[in-house]
Order: C-alpha cells, then structure tokens, then sequence
C-alpha cells in the first residue's frame, strides 16, 4: 500500500478507473474496515466519469476483484488516518452484492444482491465506473417503474420492482418540504401508467391529489363519497353513537349491540341470513335503531336506568340530523347500493383510471378515523371474502399514517387495529399498504419494519432518522448515515423493490400531475391587495354551511 500514491499511471485520468484507489483492512460480515489511499482519491477526482471521480467518498460504491467476481461495497463513513502522516483515509463499508468479470473486458455484469464469497485483507479496491452501475441498477425483465436517476449520474435510470415492493409493502418518509407529496404522486402515475386497470385508493387527508389525479383517477369527497353508514361494523358503530366512557360506555355498547342486531334483523336482505351478526354490512333505516331502543327504554322499571337508552338515541339523532354527516348517514343511502360503492371505490372495472383518491379533509375531525377505517376495513375483508375468485390485488395509500396508526400504546381505535392487521396480513390476500409519512417515530411499532421497501428522503429529526435506520436492512445503514444531507427530491431506496440500495434523484412532475401540496410565498402573496371584504364574506358563508 506504501507505493499506491505514487503511481505514475494518476498522470492520465482515463486510467483512474482501472488503478485501485486503496485496500481491504479488516472483514467483518456485511460491514468491514478499508484503508483508502488519499492521492488515489484526488487523482480519480478528475477523471470525466463522474462515478469514478466520486471514488472513495461516503455513499459511493467501490468494488474488488474475488476470483472471477466483482464484489460491490457501499462507503459508510470515512476518517483521516493521522498514524500515516494523513496520506491515508480509513472507512467502515458494506458489502452490497457480485457479479461476474467479462474476461476480455474486465467489466462486471449479472449482477445480483448478496455475497457468496469474501475478499481477504490486504485486496485492491477500485472505484466503480458509470458503466458498472448501468449495470448493477439495470432493471430486469420484471415489472417495473423508472421513477428518477441514481446519484451521482444523470443517466442511470433508478427502477422499483412493482410486484416486489406492493407485495410486501411500502413506505414513504421525509420532512415537511422535501417533495414527499410530489414524489408520492410520481411514484402512484407511474404505477397507473404500467397498469391502467389497477385498483388503488388513496387516503388523502389534506385534499392534495385531486389536482394530480383528475386526469387518471377517479376523485371522491364529502360530496360524491355516498358511503352507507352501515357499512360500519360493530365496533365503528360504538366509536360513532358511544360517547360516554367506564361502566356506562359498557351498558350503552350492550344496549347498542342488542337494538343494532334487530334493526338489521328486521330488513329483507337481514332475513335472508340464518346466523345473523352486528358485524354483518346488511342495510337497516336507522329510525328503526332508535325505535327498538324506545322500546328496550320502555321495559325499564326505574326511570333513572333510562340514561343509556337516551344518550344512546339522542345521539344517533343529532347525527341523522347533522348535514355534515350528510355524506354517510343521509335517508337516501339506506339501499343496498354495497356492490356500487365497491366497484366506484375500488374501479372494478377501472375504465383507465386506476386510481381512488378519497379526500376526507371535509369529513368532520371526530368522525375522520371511523371513515378512513371502514375504507380499509372494506379493501381487508373484500380482500378475505373474495379468495375463491379471481384475484384481484388493491393497493391502499395511507398519507399522513401517523394520523390512523399513532405509536401510543393506549390507542384503541378501530382504524389503527385495521392497519396494523393490513401491515402485518395484508400480502398473504393481495392487499398492499402504501404508508406515507413526515413523522415515523410516531408510528406504531413493528408497523414501519412490515415494510418491504422503504424510501427516506431527507429527514430533520434525529429521532425519526433513528426509528427508519432500525427499520431498514443491514445492508442499507451505510445510506442512511447521508439521509440528513439529501436535497429536495432525492431519497434513499431500500429493500425487496430495488436490486440494492440507491440514492435516487426523483424525476419532475408536470405541472398538472403534481398535488396542491406548494408552499405560500409569503413576499409575494403580502404584496397582493384588494377586494378582502368579498374574501371574508365569502369565507364565513363557507364557514356557517360548513361546506367547500
């Protein structure tokens, strides 16, 4: 090693790529210790490929030679080695994967995930050249979408493996600001492009990607959603109509469940079941609920034990009554109209557009959980019901998933239960979960290692950095120590929907492809006047009809 920086071959940058630019130190499993040659490094540092001139810094990728393979390390992190007069640089790598060495050329090919056999201590590295990441990250024959190019080249296109990362789940992470929605719109046309009769729902929190989407996708709000409330299930009905809590929340859940199994009981479809249950979607007019509590309150001997029996009917009232709730507990979805709302839900057919994007931001706040979980408790069960048909695989898009699966261990509520199932059953029905997050500390936990493939982009937080880094694989540490510096747009790719892990520069999005997630120029905005009487009128008449 003592002679490597004077070689006389760094005189002519063409040859940067094929001289080594430092040593094998120590082998350690997946993570190992070199030894880089610093004057190697400035050398290769001019030469015009710009994967080689990268050699050696972190999140780069060397390889070196084991037999007739190339083994392939990513750079974790480096330090100056002062002991040797700071010519030489120390650096923690992992190993990522071989491939095979042409024989005439030298140059690696059939590159696959994984290491078969080690290098000794004391073997040469070499940078990896623009050539052997066309490699290394091209897509095979397997289904797959382009979604930007890997750093530090403007040419290698990155690909996700579509049947991989929606078999066994997906997550999207990054900051406020860091292009999180953008890229999750990126990423959803892509998937519609390769699949235009797919089936895909998106929970949509803010009301962002019904601008993206309204090209390709099917959009639905408080105003078009018609979801009948008795879809709900037993325990979304408590969430619902139960308000009290201890000993009187039990008798008010007993009282409901009794009065809810004969409201449905009562209907013709309700008859035409022998064992009937309170969980089973079977429609029932909700003045017949609050009649049968009438009447299980006029059974009562003391006037006092009345309470639950009014509590409970009182608010089932006030929610018929209530036109925010229009959308789910109007008179008019009392029909059956369950095989319509799952074919406009989940587009079967889809009729090329793929994609549901539900906006709930105008679902009243106490009521959004029950309406995103009967949406996922619907894509589970239809998943369940349906085995012996034809199978057709639907993939959920949780945004802001801190929101439904929140890491509070005291939480109970049924859209987390159903979530959480999703994350940890889903594939084996063919449901894929999509969850996007800008706090994934705040999940709960196990659900981000459910995972399969995870994209971080840059994340400020030191304790969300620490809950991703725990959830990605061995291999893909090393990636995660640059997630702090990553710019807007770039992420780091890991897991069963890319051959190894990447960092990735997504591609942009046209104008009208992308979510209305844009920040206020404040300096600009503040400089507009006029006309602000209309805009507050205008925005109380809103505010009063509590309409959009």
């Amino acid at each position: 090693m003592n002679d490597m920086s004077g070689h006389s071959v760094f005189d002519s940058p063409a040859s940067a790529a094929t001289t080594p630019v430092g040593i094998v130190l120590a082998i350690a499993g997946s993570s190992s210790r070199a030894l880089f040659d610093r004057a190697a490094m400035v050398a290769a540092s001019t030469d015009p490929d710009p994967s080689v001139a990268a050699a050696g810094q972190v999140g780069t990728q060397v390889k070196m030679r084991v037999g007739n393979c190339w083994l392939l390390a990513n750079v974790r992190a480096v330090s100056l080695d002062l002991a040797a007069g700071g010519d030489r640089i120390t650096a923690d790598i992992d190993f990522l994967g071989e491939g095979d060495e042409e024989r005439l050329t030298g140059r690696l090919h059939r590159f696959r995930r994984g290491v078969t056999r080690y290098p000794t201590p004391g073997c040469e590295m070499f940078p990896v050249t623009t050539a052997d990441m066309q490699q290394i990250y091209a897509a095979d024959d397997r289904a797959h979408i382009e979604v930007g190019h890997v750093y530090p080249t403007d040419d290698i296109r990155a690909a996700l493996y579509v049947d991989a990362m929606l078999g066994k789940h997906f997550a999207l992470v990054g900051s406020t600001g860091t292009g999180k929605s953008t890229a999750a719109a990126l990423i959803l046309h892509r998937i519609c492009d390769l699949a235009p009769q797919g089936h895909v729902v998106m929970i949509d929190p803010h009301g962002e990607y019904s601008a993206a989407f309204k090209g390709n996708g099917a959009l639905f709000d408080v105003n078009n959603l018609a979801m009948p409330y008795w879809l709900m299930n037993f325990e979304e009905h408590c969430e619902v109509f139960v308000t009290s809590s201890g000993t009187q929340r039990q008798l008010e859940t007993d009282i409901l469940a009794k009065c809810l199994l004969a409201a449905k009981g009562k209907s013709r479809i309700g008859q035409e079941i022998p064992k009937l249950t309170v969980d089973a979607p079977i429609p029932y007019l909700l003045s017949d609920l609050t009649n049968l509590i009438s009447q299980e309150m006029g059974k009562i001997d003391r006037a006092g034990d009345s309470t639950p029996y009014q509590r409970l009917k009182t608010k089932i009232d006030e929610v018929k009554a209530d036109p925010r709730y229009g959308f789910m507990f109007s008179g008019m979805l009392v029909a059956d109209t369950m095989a319509a709302f799952l074919a406009r839900i989940f587009r079967m057919p889809g009729d090329g557009r793929p994609i549901s994007i539900i906006d709930v931001s105008g679902v009243p706040s106490e009521i959004t959980s029950v309406v995103v979980a009967v949406l996922a408790r619907m894509t589970f069960d239809f998943a369940i019901w349906s085995r012996n048909e034809p199978q057709r695989p639907i993939l959920l898009v949780c945004e802001e998933a801190h929101r439904y699966i929140p890491s509070d261990r005291d939480a109970t509520s049924s859209v987390g239960r159903i979530l959480g199932r999703i994350a940890k059953e889903g594939r084996k029905y063919g449901v894929s979960l999509g969850l996007i997050t800008q706090r994934p500390s705040d999940l709960a936990e196990g659900v981000l290692s459910q995972c399969g493939t995870i994209i971080a982009m840059r994340l400020n937080n030191d304790r969300d950095q620490q809950f991703v880094r725990a959830a990605m694989p061995e291999g893909a540490r090393g990636f995660l120590d640059s997630i702090p510096a990553l710019r807007n747009r770039e992420c780091i790719m890991c897991g069963e929907g890319v051959a190894v892990p990447i960092r990735v520069a997504f591609d942009a999005l046209d104008a009208d492809k992308r979510p209305a997630s844009g920040d206020p120029l404040f300096s600009q905005l503040w400089r507009d006047v006029g006309d602000e009487d209309q805009i507050i009128d205008r925005t109380i008449r809103r505010w009063r009809a509590q309409g959009r």
